[in-house]
């Protein structure tokens, strides 16, 4: 991925765990969230939102792709209820969707067959 600049700095996605949410923020200031709901050993993505007066072209993928990242780390299984997180992971299957419980992937209409 190529490196998204804020102000000529690099953002940092984090885990907000208190809220329920992964934030990206730079120098202190959020631009963007995902938040989530855990469910056991899965953790429900359940919306995500940039700040359109403060977002550069590849702000939301970086915070999409960070926590995934993240969640992968950490063992969990990804239900992508939020639609762009959805579509993230469509499009970057190889990458991805095997975070998705292949029990749950057709909830999400991720079944085997490429789109």
């Amino acid at each position: 991925m190529s490196q998204v600049l804020v102000d000529g700095k690099r953002p940092a996605v984090r885990d907000d765990a208190e809220s329920n949410r992964y934030v990206v923020e730079v120098a202190g200031e959020r631009l963007g969230l995902i938040d989530y709901k855990m469910r056991g050993e899965n953790i429900a993505l359940v919306h995500t939102e940039v700040d359109p007066d403060r977002s550069v072209p590849g702000l939301a993928k970086l915070l999409v792709a960070e926590t995934l990242a993240d969640v992968r780390s950490r063992g969990l299984g990804v239900l992508p209820y939020c639609p762009y997180v959805r579509r993230t992971i469509d499009r970057n299957r190889e990458q991805y969707l095997d975070l998705v419980p292949e029990d749950r992937r057709a909830e999400f209409d991720l079944g085997d067959a490429a789109h």
